[in-house]
């Protein structure tokens, strides 16, 4: 509850116009006060992830929501950096795993060769020197967790299998 309490004032700091809601500008600059740098485009998902009202702010429990997600992720990445500061590309798909992603090894790897060590090494990788810091870690498991929210919207049997018509697809490719 102590916790609560202080993500409340933490939350109505950052809600400087006091509209009970924070939107992606001031997540950004509140998140970089605490050393964590993000592109408007990764905040602007982190709010759409926890966004029920669907409204494209933040109220205060859907923050709540955010920061037991980003807590778990801050976990995961601590237990793996081994006291470097960053994790290096065999660490990351056990910090996935740590976290709740249910990748098979054969097929991140596979993935990792053809798409994601691009992304990983590109968007998610923004010094591009093969260190995945804090932030990048975290912009990676938005991606993911928006990318497993967004198959199971389609998953509606709830079998981990989806059938897309071409129009489905195109949304997916947005």
């Amino acid at each position: 509850m102590e916790n609560k309490m202080i993500l409340r004032e933490w939350f109505e700091r950052v809600d400087s116009e006091k509209t009970g809601n924070i939107t992606a500008t001031q997540l950004k600059s509140a998140l970089a006060v605490g050393n964590l740098e993000f592109p408007l485009s990764v905040v602007q998902q982190m709010i759409r992830m926890y966004d029920s009202d669907r409204n494209g702010t933040m109220s205060f429990d859907e923050f709540v929501g955010l920061n037991k997600f980003l807590l778990k992720v801050q976990q995961a990445f601590s237990d793996l950096q081994r006291g470097r500061g960053y994790l290096v590309p065999d660490d990351v798909y056990e910090g996935l795993v740590k976290i709740g992603f249910s990748l098979d090894s054969p097929s991140f790897y596979t993935v990792c060769e053809v798409r994601l060590l691009s992304l990983i090494f590109g968007s998610f990788d923004q010094k591009k020197n093969g260190r995945i810091r804090l932030d990048d870690f975290i912009s990676l498991c938005i991606f993911v967790q928006s990318a497993r929210n967004l198959f199971n919207s389609f998953d509606t049997t709830k079998q981990g299998r989806v059938t897309l018509d071409f129009n489905q697809f195109v949304y997916c490719s947005k």
